[in-house]
């Protein structure tokens, strides 16, 4: 029964708390009007050019994406979109005893 016990213990607490997201996520970017043009985003992660409509993907991290516009015809437009955090999945990394230091790290639990 001891044995039993160390074991199933190595087993609970031993297992992987990263949470299992891609490191990037995808983003849709288009102007309301449906005009073309080009998009700059960046974030403490890297920077990304988008030709409008289009889609990039975008690295996850914990400061705003930040956004400057420019239609084809030169109107400009530029602002941020604010980092997120998924509640239970960081609940159950804390829960699983890394407390959330591993995905702090990579930013993997940011929408």
């Amino acid at each position: 029964m001891k044995k039993f016990i160390t074991l199933a213990s190595m087993v609970v607490l031993g297992g992987c708390a990263t949470i299992v997201n891609d490191a990037n996520i995808p983003v849709t970017a288009s102007f309301s009007d449906g005009s073309e043009g080009t998009c700059e985003f960046t974030n403490k992660r890297g920077m990304w050019n988008l030709n409008m409509p289009g889609r990039a993907m975008i690295r996850r991290s914990d400061d705003a994406l930040m956004y400057r516009c420019e239609t084809e015809d030169g109107r400009k437009a530029s602002g941020s979109v604010e980092s997120e955090m998924e509640g239970a999945k960081l609940g159950a990394s804390v829960l699983f005893f890394d407390l959330g230091i591993t995905d702090a790290i990579t930013d993997k639990h940011r929408t």
